[in-house]
């Protein structure tokens, strides 16, 4: 009997004793562990953006000063500019068909755009992307109208599956001029006539068409006969550019697309193929709260990594020297998805949000950077009430920053080709953490934190080290930074996060 006490009151004491030791190791901080001397990669990523044309972007308006002033100082390489099709008079030049011996080329609304957009970026590199092709190209059963005021939303633009001329020629040499425009100095229309502008602008890269697995729903045999006709037109124009190709909306869903444009054996002699790009958006459902849509935002995000991997293994196989950008990541509200449905109205947008969608860009430039992905461009400068809202970088009321810039600054600021990225063990199914040794020599951490509640790390050599922090404190404020004072760092909600070590 007494043996049978003492083997329960033994048992009772173990128990009490791993409880209090399990309660002491949940107590503790997770620990970050980081061997600098492990590289396991040199970067090739790049973070940057897309500009999207649209009417608050427009000189004299209160969005126009700070966005441009934004974007000038950000500094980013690979801008992504795209005149698009809800904006018929902002986007395409040359609106109807020679006719009557004349022509109506006409850039005077399309010009200070562009012009404001190469100055601001001037001494860095740009994709310009004119991704609306003239409607009247396209064999319609009727003619498309679209209206006389600039700045009216129309959704209807683009209409027909085939061109009027199969040759592709009459697309080809519409853009070939509208790069002859911004580079030497002008061109010669369809009827001889000489069109004079005085630009010569440096383009280093030029994205052909946008989104074709919606826009017109081109095929994937379509789509390469008609890159080839335009990279030789433009390529004459401006020999040396380079060229971006495919831009799929939803790259998951035809994997058949990269296998026949990255097979060189399906394209002329002598076309390039120097950049594939695509894009991911989360999309939450109409009936998720934001506390819902932290756990699909990143849920979605992993989904995609997956598409990536499974792309490169495509690019990898058929054409290792084509490079990859993802050139538009974000978040598209449900709200913005009914966005052009009769009697719509913007519901307010939860400050919290524009953190999570900033956290959601950092962790995916962080992963795409381990897949060697080389360009990450967060979509877009400016978004706004019936042009998607959920996607803009900038206060669509006057310009100025808001979380997913200030986000976009911290990776900009710290991060690039070149570094060296080192082996760590991984904090938290919580907290994403990327170790790098810049080209400089600083040892710094990305920290990104995928909740939107506070997590307390860890990291052995940190005290005095700097971190520069966007979360749910900061608001639509610059990024904050504190010294550490311990080896132990506080992560708020959303926080996207760069530790710079001693």
């Amino acid at each position: 009997m007494n043996f049978i006490r003492l083997f329960r009151w033994s048992g009772a004491a173990a128990l009490a004793l791993a409880l209090a030791v399990s309660t002491k190791a949940q107590d503790a901080p997770p620990q970050l562990s980081v061997n600098w001397d492990n590289v396991g990669m040199l970067s090739k990523t790049t973070p940057t953006l897309q500009v999207v044309v649209n009417p608050p972007l427009r000189r004299g308006t209160p969005v126009h000063d700070n966005a441009f002033k934004t974007l000038h100082d950000l500094g980013a390489d690979y801008v992504r500019y795209v005149p698009w099709l809800p904006y018929p008079r902002l986007g395409v030049a040359e609106l109807e068909p020679p006719q009557a011996g004349k022509t109506s080329w006409d850039f005077s609304l399309i010009d200070p755009m562009t012009i404001d957009l190469l100055e601001a970026t001037k001494g860095h590199s740009v994709v310009l992307n004119f991704s609306t092709i003239p409607q009247w190209m396209f064999r319609t059963e009727n003619p498309v109208s679209y209206p006389d005021d600039p700045d009216k939303t129309f959704w209807s633009y683009e209409k027909g599956t085939e061109l009027r001329d199969p040759s592709f020629k009459e697309v080809a040499d519409y853009y070939a001029r509208l790069l002859a425009w911004y580079t030497k100095g002008g061109f010669t229309d369809e009827l001889g006539k000489r069109h004079e502008s005085g630009y010569h602008y440096s383009i280093p890269y030029w994205e052909i068409l946008n989104e074709v697995d919606l826009e017109h729903h081109m095929s994937p045999e379509t789509y390469t006969e008609l890159y080839d006709a335009v990279a030789t037109a433009m390529g004459e124009v401006e020999p040396g550019i380079k060229f971006v190709g495919v831009s799929l909306a939803f790259p998951g869903q035809d994997p058949e697309f990269f296998e026949y444009f990255l097979n060189h054996r399906n394209h002329k002699p002598g076309v390039p193929l120097d950049f594939i790009s695509y894009h991911f958006y989360s999309a939450p459902t109409p009936d998720q709260t934001l506390e819902i849509q932290q756990y699909t935002v990143f849920a979605d995000a992993d989904g995609f990594l997956n598409t990536v991997r499974y792309i490169e293994s495509i690019r990898k196989r058929l054409s290792p020297e084509t490079g990859t950008t993802i050139n538009e990541i974000g978040i598209i509200s449900a709200q913005d998805m009914a966005q052009s449905k009769p009697g719509h109205t913007e519901k307010p947008i939860p400050f919290a949000y524009w953190n999570l969608a900033g956290a959601e860009y950092a962790y995916l430039f962080g992963q795409l950077t381990q897949l060697g992905i080389d360009v990450a461009g967060e979509s877009q400068l400016v978004g706004y009430p019936t042009q998607f809202p959920s996607v803009s970088m900038v206060d669509w009321t006057d310009g100025k920053p808001n979380p997913r810039l200030w986000a976009l600054e911290l990776l900009h600021d710290n991060f690039g080709p070149g570094d060296k990225i080192v082996k760590s063990t991984a904090v938290s199914p919580h907290i994403y953490s990327l170790a790098s040794v810049t080209k400089g020599g600083k040892h710094i951490i990305l920290f990104v934190n995928k909740r939107n509640r506070d997590f307390e790390i860890s990291i052995p050599g940190s005290a005095n080290g700097r971190v520069d922090f966007v979360d749910v404190t900061t608001g639509f404020k610059a990024p904050a930074s504190v010294k550490l004072t311990s080896d132990s760092l506080r992560l708020h909600g959303f926080s996207v996060a760069v530790l710079a070590l001693p």
